[in-house]
């Protein structure tokens, strides 16, 4: 599973709520203290990779946050504008008034245009060699799909000229596996799992891009054994409990029904993995985080996950 960190464009998406801006930000974080120049952008822009790395709000350009770590936020205007000037040789200073219109009124019009100016910058970033991993906090598992397959779109639209150039090195890069993968993140839980295998397969129908890991986030850990369930059986009947309430100077069934709460919400997980693991190509590695039952996030929490992300990759 090492070779998640060999790719020089990592896509991660997941469902709302299940980790997928920590785990992103963890996955930059292990590249980069394992001696990767690595780069990573927050598509949403919502300031969360900075509050996870206790940061400065970032930006378009790129700010160095860390030891090989740079950071920023993407801005589809400050791209277009980059664009212009890269390929087109025009110069730009402050807003693009006019054009920055007329190009909100194509995006509208036109699927994909919006989402290439994305996907384009990042794939310049890695075409360029200007950091050795690029980490995408990508767009949540219902809009990704769209988001990655938006120079395929583009490719359909327009069939000569410059933009139809662009494209095709972006479909080349994203296509091959060597280059640039999806990772998944979920938890084990109904609706993200169904989210995940859903996802799966129209990665596969409406995409090139290589779904290289699925993460199970907050994996719950098994604290109770069949011999200590049965050893909780005997000392909830009557007279053991009467015993035991004496003893504590309580009635423990409090901590019984945490026990059974434990023990019924591990294998109701446990379920959700198994019909995850049937429901996925078998050939995609499963990556395991583990519940870690902190009430603040930021640096620290960051730094713990990415310990596990690389037991898991065994690196």
């Amino acid at each position: 599973m090492s070779d998640l960190l060999d790719r020089s464009l990592l896509f991660v998406t997941g469902k709302g709520g299940v980790g997928k801006t920590t785990l992103a930000t963890a996955i930059a974080l292990y590249a980069a203290e394992h001696g990767r120049r690595t780069l990573l952008c927050e598509v949403d822009a919502k300031g969360d990779v900075a509050a996870q790395l206790e940061a400065e709000p970032t930006g378009f350009d790129p700010v160095a946050v860390l030891p090989n770590l740079w950071a920023m936020s993407m801005d589809t205007e400050a791209s277009l504008r980059e664009y212009l000037k890269l390929q087109l040789k025009v110069p730009m200073v402050g807003r693009i008034g006019p054009l920055a219109k007329a190009f909100d009124f194509v995006a509208t019009a036109a699927p994909g245009v919006r989402e290439i100016l994305t996907v384009g910058k990042l794939c310049y970033e890695v075409r360029e060699r200007h950091y050795d991993m690029v980490v995408v906090d990508a767009a949540a598992t219902g809009h990704v799909v769209g988001q990655l397959s938006a120079p395929q779109a583009i490719n359909e639209l327009v069939r000569v000229g410059l933009v139809r150039s662009q494209t095709n090195w972006m479909l080349d890069m994203l296509s091959d596996p060597a280059v640039t993968g999806l990772a998944v993140v979920t938890t084990a839980e109904e609706m993200p799992v169904n989210e995940t295998m859903d996802l799966a397969t129209r990665l596969l129908e409406h995409t090139t891009v290589d779904l290289c890991a699925v993460v199970v986030n907050r994996v719950l850990p098994e604290l109770f054994g069949s011999s200590e369930e049965a050893v909780f059986d005997r000392l909830a009947k009557p007279a053991a409990r009467s015993a035991l309430s004496r003893v504590a100077g309580g009635d423990p069934s409090a901590v019984f029904d945490a026990a059974r709460l434990a023990v019924t919400m591990r294998r109701t997980r446990a379920g959700h993995l198994e019909r995850l693991r049937a429901g996925i190509d078998p050939a995609v590695p499963m990556i395991f985080i583990p519940e870690l039952f902190t009430r603040t996030q930021g640096l620290r929490t960051v730094r713990q996950v990415a310990e596990h992300v690389g037991e898991e990759l065994g690196t």
